[in-house]
């Protein structure tokens, strides 16, 4: 394995806690930074063709808006942090998909905040940071 964290990352107060944990331990270890965002997305095999044409041109202006809005910021932030930062940006269920990054990535730790950015999403974040801490292939550490 090399010697990355993956940030598990939505602009939460507890993503922003978990980010500045997540750099300072990357400078520690002189290890890569790779910050994933994922977009729930949830495939609905009923769906009329005209639908689906919807769905995807929707899927393609959220994942413009979250590299803009999101990504972007956040790695224009890090600029100057003195840690090598890369960006996921990935559509899935969000534990199998940040556990998809992990591997792809050949990272050796994960960091997620403790609650997501709105209630639904914490619901889902918080579900999604106890399947990490039991599935992972990797450490988890979970911020509070």
């Amino acid at each position: 394995m090399s010697n990355k964290i993956v940030l598990g990352y939505d602009d939460s107060e507890a993503a922003k806690s978990a980010l500045a944990f997540a750099v300072s331990l990357a400078k520690a270890q002189g290890a890569e930074l790779v910050i994933a965002h994922v977009l729930d997305w949830s495939p609905y095999s009923f769906l009329t063709p005209e639908e689906i044409e919807q769905r995807h041109k929707r899927r393609a202006e959220e994942l413009k808006r979250a590299e803009d809005a999101l990504l972007a910021p956040v790695r224009k932030s890090l600029a100057d942090s003195g840690v090598t930062v890369s960006t996921e940006l990935k559509y899935g269920h969000i534990a199998e998909t940040l556990i998809d990054v992990i591997k792809e990535s050949g990272a050796s730790h994960l960091i997620i905040g403790r609650t997501g950015h709105s209630a639904l999403s914490s619901r889902l974040f918080g579900s999604v940071a106890g399947t990490l801490a039991q599935a992972a292939p990797v450490p988890v550490t979970i911020v509070p």
